[in-house]
Parts: C-alpha cells; sequence; structure tokens
C-alpha cells in the first residue's frame, strides 16, 4: 500500500503531466473522460479526484492507461525519474564546478517543476545515449 508521500508524489506527477499534454486535461472529470476512452473500464471523475488530492493511487494496469493518455513514461508516473546509471569513476570530474556550470544549476533550478522535469529528461536521454556509446 502507498504511503501518503508516494500518494502525494504520484498526485503531482499526475498533475504535471496533464497540464503538459496538448490542450492540457483540466480537472477530474476531464481526467476520466479521458481515460475511458482509452480503457474499456470507466473511470469515475471521483476515482481521478482522488488520484489528483494525493488520496489515493491507481492499480498498476490503469496507471499504464493513465501513462499512455498523457503521453509519458509509466515508470516516471508511478514511481518519479529512473535512476540515473553509474557513473564510473573515469567519467568522473573531480574539479570543483564552474562559475558557468554553477550559473547553469541556478538557472534551471529557477525554472517552473514542469520545465526542470523537461530538462531533466532531456540531460538524462542525453546522458544514457552518450553511456551506449563508450
Amino acid at each position: 500500500m502507498p504511503t501518503a508521500s508516494e500518494k502525494e508524489a504520484f498526485s503531482n506527477r499526475l498533475q504535471l503531466a496533464m497540464r503538459r499534454v496538448t490542450p492540457p486535461i483540466n480537472g477530474a472529470t476531464e481526467l476520466a473522460e479521458a481515460l475511458s476512452m482509452q480503457h474499456p473500464e470507466a473511470v469515475s471523475p471521483q476515482t481521478a479526484h482522488k488520484w489528483l488530492t494525493g488520496r489515493a493511487t491507481p492499480r498498476p494496469a490503469m496507471a499504464a492507461v493513465i501513462a499512455k493518455t498523457l503521453y509519458v513514461e509509466e515508470h516516471w508516473l508511478r514511481y518519479g525519474p529512473a535512476p540515473l546509471p553509474e557513473i564510473h569513476a573515469s567519467k568522473r570530474d573531480a574539479s570543483p564546478p564552474t562559475s558557468d556550470a554553477e550559473d547553469l544549476a541556478r538557472k534551471i533550478h529557477a525554472l517552473s517543476p514542469h520545465r526542470r522535469y523537461l530538462v531533466e529528461e532531456l540531460v538524462n536521454q542525453l546522458f544514457a545515449a552518450d553511456s551506449g556509446h563508450r
């Protein structure tokens, strides 16, 4: 059974995913309608409201439908970002961050949660692609 903090984290990711689709999905009723078009099992607005308010999380099969409907990775929706691949010692840079790196980190931190998510996903994909070619 998910903890209260896990339910809240799921709710935050669900709301973020709903905002980033085009057109955005606004509220439990629109989410329930969008999911009902994708899945034969009807989802009530009350159930969607529980997900959005962090009072419940969907079953795994429904989480897969939600992820497909909102064009996000199921793992991200259910658990958050996947862990990064381990960086081998030869790839680590022991030198302190440059002022440019610190400036970039400040700019990323100042972004909205949605935009930080997009930057994180881009960096993860670039890092994974780069790691796969070595």
